[in-house]
């Protein structure tokens, strides 16, 4: 497959430059992929334009410059505003071009865009990624690929500057079902880990030990340091917001009621992170979940 010729094909457009976008695209473009960019708050564009990478002033000039368009976007939403969904640009935007779209949203949403994107004449492939900030900034994401074969192969070896590995789900929407899937298991890890500091902490334990025990047997990861370390420290600075963390447990649930699947862990995260986002820790990191769970003890004690 071809895409079509554009006046700067060599170019990869890129458009999301948030908290995971904004490192992903910086290692692609000190990796030496020649990138046009675009983000909503333009600020976030000048990393990028200080290691070598165009800026555009609008999605439409990505789409009329570029043949392959990266997008990295928060939701659904901001992906039909972006590709002029419900407008007659649509076309133009997506005709020739193959479409990468590596948020998270639903597989419906996915399943759907794709049959408008090949209706109009464009190309698209899942590529969802699992891993925060700190594996963004590192490049060791995991990717996971999903749509025609020949389509996978043209963008894998785009991702290899952000991921440490790539792995090929099939069609769509099996690459945001297999992220929904490795989902559940991070965020109960998470908020599991959260409860255990929780536990320890309310019984006087020593921190400091706790996390040498959990850092020396056999749950240790890369994960359960970071989080222990932000726990532990009460930094909840942002690598994975509890907005979004919340929004992909909405997914999760979503899908498996669609399925009839059982989702008994998840549905008590679910509940969870909203309580946390109802506090207002929303732009918080993940690990803000113990906030949650600190309400709940409070109103144990209280009764």
């Amino acid at each position: 497959m071809r895409a079509s010729n554009k006046q700067s094909s060599r170019e990869i457009g890129f458009i999301g430059l948030g908290v995971m976008g904004q490192p992903m695209a910086l290692n692609m473009a000190r990796a030496g992929t020649p990138l046009l960019v675009w983000n909503r708050s333009a600020e976030r564009s000048e990393p990028l334009r200080a290691v070598g990478a165009s800026v555009a002033t609008s999605p439409g000039e990505v789409f009329a410059k570029t043949t392959i368009v990266i997008l990295m976007l928060a939701t659904e939403q901001a992906i039909d505003a972006v590709l002029a969904r419900a407008k007659m640009d649509f076309a133009d935007h997506v005709a020739g071009h193959i479409i990468v779209h590596m948020g998270t949203t639903s597989a419906d949403y996915s399943r759907g865009l794709e049959a408008d994107i090949r209706a109009a004449g464009g190309h698209y492939v899942e590529a969802p990624v699992s891993g925060s900030r700190k594996p963004a900034e590192a490049g060791q994401l995991v990717a996971m690929l999903a749509g025609e074969a020949q389509l996978m192969q043209v963008v894998q070896p785009l991702l290899l500057p952000m991921c440490r590995d790539t792995v090929a789900c099939g069609a769509v929407p099996n690459a945001l079902l297999m992220k929904l899937a490795v989902n559940i298991f991070l965020i109960t890890m998470v908020t599991g880990l959260a409860e255990s500091v929780h536990f320890a902490e309310r019984h006087g334990l020593d921190l400091a030990r706790l996390t040498a025990v959990l850092d020396a047997g056999p749950m240790a990861s890369d994960v359960s340091r970071i989080k222990a370390a932000k726990l532990v420290a009460g930094d909840f600075s942002v690598q994975a917001a509890i907005t979004d963390v919340f929004k992909n447990n909405r997914l999760i649930a979503e899908a498996a009621r669609a399925a009839q699947v059982a989702s008994p862990l998840l549905d008590v995260c679910h509940a969870l992170y909203g309580e946390t986002e109802a506090l207002g820790l929303g732009q918080s990191d993940m690990a803000a979940v113990i906030r949650a769970i600190e309400e709940r003890t409070a109103a144990v004690r209280a009764t």
